[in-house]
């Protein structure tokens, strides 16, 4: 199992999900993108539709008769409809169900570091966890940092 932290700071979520989104759906897997806000969620539907001119991200929003069909599922909790093999917790919060995942995604600004930081050291006591920290750089470029 392997959680990725992203700490947010010069490139926003807005930027970076549909980018990891793009890569998971190229790598053949599916995605569940968490967010505990209706209107995060409302707002996240919309971008994996507008994102881009050139590119879309086939998708649904969770309670809909097709959830089990969806590439990428947006939902309130961590309940793989989909049958993701891959999670995003996008709202900052980490969630122990994303460890039943193969990969988890954790998106995180500055108002959410501490309890990214217990996060990370709460991992890193189990058995069977890879953990990866990845920070922008003044180019605004993921470079992983742990």
């Amino acid at each position: 199992m392997q959680v990725d932290f992203y700490h947010l700071t010069s490139m926003p979520l807005e930027r970076a999900l549909p980018r990891i989104a793009e890569r998971v759906l190229e790598s053949g897997a599916r995605l569940l993108i968490v967010a505990g806000d209706d209107a995060q969620r409302a707002a996240l539907d919309r971008l994996l539709w507008e994102y881009s001119s050139d590119s879309f991200l086939p998708h649904g929003c969770e309670g809909g008769e097709e959830d089990a069909d969806q590439p990428i599922l947006i939902a309130g909790d961590v309940n793989a409809a989909n049958n993701a093999q891959h999670v995003a917790l996008v709202d900052g919060n980490w969630r122990d169900d994303a460890l039943d995942f193969d990969r988890a995604f954790h998106f995180f600004d500055e108002e959410r570091i501490a309890e990214a930081r217990a996060a990370w050291r709460s991992l890193g006591e189990g058995d069977n966890v890879e953990r990866r920290y990845w920070k922008q750089n003044d180019a605004g470029r993921w470079e992983q940092a742990a």
